[in-house]
């Protein structure tokens, strides 16, 4: 699976540690970059299959930072963005959460994204 998955240039970055997800997090407001989240577990079925329709929707949005956070490898970050079930996605803006969806939701999800870069690029028009 994970050869597979470099083959396809995944666009969704997998954070593997608090550190990494400070770092993604100031990277994206410095470059003043919208940031999805995808907080996913291996055990949650749900989660697993959302995995592809996540990096369908980092490829549709180039301007967007995906990112995936497998609550278990890194449960610190679960908890800090009080996150309880799975999946969670989370839109976040210089480093603030601004909108939270809990569940397997495809199209609700993509609306939500749609209007969040549509009103991130007019805030920052």
């Amino acid at each position: 699976m994970e050869g597979q998955e470099q083959r396809n240039k995944s666009r969704a970055v997998k954070v593997d540690s608090p550190e990494s997800w400070d770092s993604y997090l100031t990277q994206a407001t410095t470059q003043a970059c919208p940031v999805v989240v995808h907080f996913t577990a291996a055990w949650c079925m749900p989660s697993v299959a959302m995995n592809p329709f996540f990096e369908e929707l980092a490829s549709t949005f180039p301007d967007v930072m995906f990112l995936i956070v497998d609550v278990d490898d890194v449960k610190e970050v679960a908890t800090r963005m009080e996150v309880k079930a799975m999946p969670t996605f989370l839109l976040i803006k210089d480093k603030t959460p601004v909108d939270k969806l809990v569940g397997a939701n495809p199209e609700e999800i993509r609306k939500r994204i749609d209007g969040f870069v549509q009103s991130f690029r007019a805030s920052v028009a």
